[in-house]
């Protein structure tokens, strides 16, 4: 049986105790927004998502969508819980309150997403996608074409979605067929088909309004001759209302191996009206608005279904009997113990543990500077807010969905046979989870954006919004009789850090390919640091919080354990990395084609 609870004392704790939230009011326009506040918001999306879509998440996935007669169905039951959930106003929480959004900071809105997808993924892309639109249109779009559809897309009624991938390109977009006319009312014509397209049609909402990469007529080869393109399903009318039907045709739904109620389309264009948004043959950086939002967004992902099969998990060990501990019957009373008492089982568990904490720790920090970047009055702080952004965005995608989908694995082998079958739920997690691997950029493709691009841009700029904190931690604390034994696992593996980064750079710049050998392992190395510098942050927070902690102590002996235990068990795959990464690309590269 699935299980979900929000984890409301830990996110409590991520948001004003580790990353201190009271520090959210003094930035322009977050004056009034007080941790009882925040904690009100959490506790009533919980209520959302335990109450509402978590009911609906396997039984969605078993019925799936379906296409009949031009139309598409979401699963029984998706229609009226969009309902209450636009009703509710979780379409509006942090969108701009010029267009009707209630301006809640990206740390409140990351954990209230990060709830729905643990809840129910396939549920959670309609409005997520929905959000990343909003984002595109709001940064780059006119302000006619933002008064008449982002007042929508903020109350839910409509709905957005990316149109990039067609059936013989994927990540190069360069190679996108899609053809845009331009006619003589300022409006286009766009004619071609998309694939792979998240919530591309559905009968959730009024209307649905695409964002479609194309080319004009006259535009040069390659991602510098894309245009984007605003093209709703119905033309909206002069009141605002969806008016006639546009040219945008579902032609049929992707069969997939997991998400199966969200509806992924393939789209025909034919003869569709649309709107540039934007400069003409710059649609990539406008796109890449959008797209660095899903993907932000796709790593929540990961980190929810993780909590999710983590729950799942602990809740089958606690209950399931079989063997007896190594060290003893723990419940003679009972014909066997509990599985919770087997060392590998607690490996699974507290490897789970370790890894989803301490991605939403991370995934907070992340979050509180995008408020910073967005919100601070003052320029530095917002340049040095973005670098900080720029560098972890592709970290935060991959190895978030990677441990997600390690995290959904463990469960199934802690249920053991049990796992495998649909019976219980946890093998639907391994399914879902592992399109985000995949889709906004596949995970090598982020680490070839981490050492290719963000590595080397403004001479290693951006690298120093995350290594001076790590060294002045460790500086700081290298002698602290309680956080030393973490510090210095912490310091050894931000010195493979540093040694792999000057490698990568020194080896990338004469030679590409070993770069590209490089990227993944590197990603995986930066990641895993990042995690065991939040680790050790937190350790620091509960060791000063224990002594007057009271009812709370064993929150806080629970995250110092934890720590411990990611440092010995986890960290440690730095070393092997960093080895790995030295190698260089030789023995990757050796063999011919051919002989594959």
């Amino acid at each position: 049986m699935q299980t979900y609870k929000a984890p409301l004392r830990d996110m409590r704790f991520v948001l004003h105790e580790l990353h201190e939230s009271a520090d959210l009011s003094a930035l322009p326009g977050m004056e009034d927004i007080t941790p009882e506040l925040v904690d009100s918001v959490l506790e009533e999306a919980s209520k959302v998502v335990e109450e509402v879509l978590l009911p609906l998440n396997a039984s969605g996935d078993g019925e799936g969508c379906r296409l009949e007669n031009g139309v598409v169905y979401t699963p029984r039951g998706f229609k009226d819980a969009y309902r209450l959930f636009r009703e509710g106003g979780w379409t509006a929480i942090a969108c701009d309150p010029a267009y009707g959004g209630q301006g809640l900071p990206e740390t409140v809105n990351k954990l209230v997403e990060e709830m729905i997808c643990a809840a129910n993924v396939s549920f959670g892309l309609y409005p997520g996608l929905s959000f990343g639109f909003y984002r595109a249109l709001l940064h780059h779009g006119t302000s006619e074409q933002k008064q008449t559809y982002l007042p929508k897309i903020v109350d839910g009624t409509w709905s957005g979605t990316m149109c990039l991938t067609e059936a013989h390109c994927g990540t190069d977009l360069g190679m996108v067929r899609t053809r845009a006319v331009p006619q003589g009312d300022g409006s286009f014509r766009l004619t071609g088909n998309k694939i792979f397209i998240s919530a591309g049609d559905h009968d959730m909402t009024e209307n649905v309004v695409h964002l479609v990469l194309a080319r004009l007529p006259d535009a040069p080869p390659g991602v510098k001759g894309i245009s984007m393109f605003l093209v709703p399903k119905f033309l909206p009318t002069e009141d605002g209302r969806p008016g006639a039907r546009n040219g945008v045709i579902c032609t049929a739904l992707e069969h997939k191996m997991g998400i199966k109620a969200t509806a992924t389309c393939q789209l025909t264009f034919e003869d569709a009206q649309g709107w540039l948004v934007g400069e003409a043959n710059k649609g990539m950086r406008a796109m890449f608005t959008m797209m660095n939002s899903e993907r932000l967004s796709v790593g929540t992902q990961g980190l929810g279904i993780a909590e999710a099969a983590y729950q799942s998990a602990v809740a089958y060990a606690r209950e399931r009997l079989q063997g007896r501990s190594l060290t003893g019957a723990k419940h003679p009373e009972k014909q066997a113990d509990p599985i919770i008492v087997h060392p590998d089982v607690r490996r699974m568990l507290m490897t789970m543990r370790a890894y989803t904490e301490g991605c939403r720790a991370l995934g907070g920090w992340v979050a509180a500077t995008l408020d910073r970047m967005e919100r601070s009055p003052d320029p530095a702080l917002r340049a040095q807010a973005e670098d900080f952004i720029v560098l972890m965005t592709p970290i935060v995608k991959a190895l978030f969905t990677d441990l997600g989908f390690e995290s959904a694995n463990l469960a199934v082998q802690v249920y053991g046979g049990h796992g495998y079958i649909r019976d219980h739920g946890v093998e639907q997690y391994v399914r879902d989870a592992r399109i985000a691997m995949i889709y906004e950029g596949t995970n090598g493709i982020q680490a070839l954006d981490l050492v290719g691009r963000k590595l080397p841009a403004h001479t290693g700029r951006s690298l120093r919004t995350f290594f001076h904190p790590v060294s002045a931690f460790i500086e700081a604390n290298k002698n602290d009789p309680q956080l030393a034994p973490l510090v210095k696992q912490l310091e050894r593996a931000f010195g493979a850090l540093q040694l792999a980064t000057a490698h990568v750079a020194e080896k990338g710049l004469r030679d590409p390919e070993e770069a590209g050998a490089a990227a993944s392992d590197y990603l995986r190395l930066f990641g895993l640091v990042a995690l065991g510098y939040i680790w050790a942050r937190t350790a620091q927070v509960a060791h000063a919080k224990m002594p007057a902690a009271n009812g709370d102590a064993g929150f806080y002996k629970g995250k110092v354990a934890t720590a411990q235990f990611y440092m010995d068990r986890l960290l440690p795959q730095a070393g092997a990395l960093y080895l790995g990464i030295k190698s260089g690309k030789a023995s990757m590269m050796a063999l011919e084609e051919a002989a594959f």
